[in-house]
């Protein structure tokens, strides 16, 4: 069994954070030691490391909420908890081809000033106006 500390240092979250999803009613079947705190097993840190990683991908804690409660249905649900990963998984995919085009741009235009700075193009702005 594990403290919330020792889920804290294992999974490097805040302890505001855990109390946080145990107090959203994020970790099902929460046990308590005889000094009424809360401890964890080892499949209740594998599901605390998957809320993580939910997090991470975007999820809401209402989706985190909704995913759980489909989670809870067992079997049954596994086709729509692929639905709704399937959407958060076309999510990130469109986020990182924004990042991928933000990240080229910044590439474009470094090598535009390297150039400028070297001498081999001229120095020209959209933004400054000159007379022609």
């Amino acid at each position: 069994m594990y403290t919330m500390m020792q889920v804290c240092r294992e999974l490097d979250m805040t302890y505001q954070t855990l109390k946080f999803y145990c107090n959203q009613g994020l970790i099902p079947n929460v046990k308590r030691d005889n000094n009424n705190r809360r401890v964890f097993d080892e499949k209740d840190v594998k599901w605390i490391k998957d809320l993580t990683c939910l997090k991470k991908c975007g999820m809401s804690i209402q989706e985190m909420k909704e995913y759980l409660a489909l989670c809870l249905q067992g079997k049954s649900s596994i086709i729509s908890r692929k639905e709704m990963l399937r959407k958060k998984q076309d999510a990130l995919r469109t986020t990182i081809k924004e990042l991928e085009d933000s990240v080229a741009y910044i590439d474009w235009k470094q090598n535009f000033y390297d150039e400028v700075l070297s001498g081999k193009r001229p120095y020209v702005s959209n933004l400054i106006r000159t007379e022609e």
